[in-house]
């Protein structure tokens, strides 16, 4: 049951918090707190019982907890945790720990409620990671939903209710569509098997016509593309972004763009190996405009966050792009692009609303000279900008290599045309470091510098991508078996089906 308990802690840390901010703001926030350093253990206890069991003996899955929900639609309780989703897990706890620490200051309102759509919305990314029930992973595909939406149009910033329908009607208008998908896809099991069911591990032997399997893997594309997401469905996330509180930012960077990737790996490419294969030069083109897209668009930014933005397009288009270029080496690569991702651009948005809270601007005109004024913080900036244009020795660098090693493999011209994005990548950190944190202080800022909480989360930041950057290797011991088995199910569900 430690599966269930995952989701059920934060579940029920949020109604606590909600309830206990009634009395104290300050003890919803430790609640929070708690919640998630608790679930970082148990992740973390996860990791090391299995970590050498799957070295000696591998086994599909670490645990599972299944059981009957509603048996007359097979409709099942059944969560399992592997390596892959392990790993994101123990980022979804960390950078979970990192916003709440980050908006322990920023929040001031309505901190109970804003503590419940917190935790709320992780257990909803926990399931995602955790269901092997297709229905059961819509349920959390759609919680995720309505609490980030009310991060979103509640805490944020001037234009949040535009910023927040927007990104409600996008994602869910693409989730219905998976949703016609799924349902479908247990029809059609039903009729060439007689067993009504949405297992996952039983809908992987469904036989199915080569339109049919298209079709229906369009319908997950759709909502897993948008989530990514993936140029040209992205124009959510720029506004999303830029007008979330900071807690909302990095949640959203770090974590709800990863489901999509996830969902890719998860499910795309074993359920739908045909089409897959047959649709990878458009989907790897798709990644490889969204590299470019990005990285051309976030130099032109003038807004600190929107600049952040139009990154994670672009380091998302790296994770596309070694989904589907069809070998171990690049589809590893995007699962240490999406944890990298996840850290780097985090920090990021942490580093934006800190000087934000201190400047009440995110221009980055308005900026300049801030190492004089504050040599900690602009330093930490300094770091993660080059983490973000993928300096060798931090997390971002392993990841883009290995999937342009992948890629090339795959697509020699794509490949090409995907490495100007690291040049553009270079423009657009420079530009960060240079006009906000290097040269002459024109406004003659008087800022302070960081305080020992912001020094603790940033330099746990800096910690994860160097240990990333320069010995990665756990982390790719630990989804190799999961990426392995994903990869062989595809397989084995082509020989099936012809």
């Amino acid at each position: 049951m430690i599966l269930l308990d995952l989701i059920l802690i934060l579940v029920t840390g949020g109604i606590a918090s909600w309830i206990a901010a009634r009395r104290s703001a300050m003890v919803a926030r430790w609640i929070t707190l708690a919640s998630l350093l608790v679930n970082l253990i148990l992740g973390i206890g996860i990791w090391i019982a299995h970590l050498g069991r799957s070295q000696s003996n591998p086994a599909r899955w670490f645990v599972q907890c299944n059981f009957n929900w509603i048996p007359q639609f097979g409709i099942r309780i059944h969560l399992a945790i592997d390596g892959l989703s392990l790993a994101l897990l123990l980022l979804t706890y960390f950078l979970g720990i990192m916003a709440v620490l980050s908006s322990w200051r920023e929040i001031r309102e309505r901190v109970g409620f804003f503590h419940f759509n917190l935790l709320w919305v992780l257990a909803g990314i926990t399931g995602v990671f955790l269901a092997m029930d297709v229905f059961l992973f819509y349920l959390f595909w759609e919680l995720m939903l309505v609490p980030m939406y009310f991060l979103i149009g509640i805490w944020g910033h001037e234009r949040r209710i535009y910023a927040a329908t927007k990104f409600f009607l996008f994602t869910q208008l693409s989730g219905l569509l998976m949703l016609i998908a799924i349902i479908a896809l247990a029809i059609l099991h039903h009729q060439s098997t007689g067993i009504f069911t949405f297992d996952y591990e039983q809908l992987l032997k469904t036989a199915l016509s080569p339109r049919a399997a298209r079709l229906l893997m369009i319908g997950f594309l759709a909502a897993f593309l948008v989530k990514l997401p993936a140029f040209p469905f992205h124009t959510w996330l720029p506004d999303a972004h830029t007008e979330a509180p900071t807690a909302g930012s990095v949640i959203l960077a770090g974590l709800l763009l990863k489901t999509g990737a996830y969902g890719l790996i998860r499910f795309v490419l074993p359920l739908f190996p045909g089409p897959s294969r047959e649709l990878a030069p458009i989907l790897m083109s798709i990644g490889v405009a969204g590299i470019l897209y990005g990285a051309v668009l976030a130099v032109g930014q003038t807004d600190l966050k929107r600049l952040v933005a139009y990154t994670s397009v672009s380091h998302m288009g790296f994770v596309l792009l070694g989904v589907f270029a069809g070998n171990e080496i690049a589809l590893e690569g995007a699962v240490v692009q999406m944890i990298s991702h996840g850290i780097s651009t985090g920090a990021l948005f942490i580093l934006a609303g800190l000087l934000q809270e201190r400047m009440h601007t995110r221009e980055i005109a308005a900026m300049g000279g801030l190492w004089e004024t504050m040599p900690a913080l602009s330093g930490a900036g300094m770091v993660f900008a080059m983490a973000s244009l993928g300096l060798p020795g931090l997390g971002d660098f392993v990841g883009e290599f290995l999937v342009l090693l992948g890629a090339y493999r795959a697509n020699v011209p794509l490949t090409v045309v995907a490495s100007l994005g690291l040049l553009a990548a270079t423009l657009y950190g420079l530009r960060v470091a240079q006009n906000a944190f290097q040269g002459s202080n024109p406004h003659h800022w008087k800022l302070p510098d960081m305080l020992p909480r912001e020094w603790m989360v940033l330099g746990l930041m800096m910690v994860g991508l160097l240990w990333i950057g320069l010995y990665p290797q756990p982390i790719l011991n630990t989804v190799r078996p999961s990426l392995a088995a994903a990869q062989q199910s595809a397989f084995t569900q082509e020989i099936v089906r012809r």
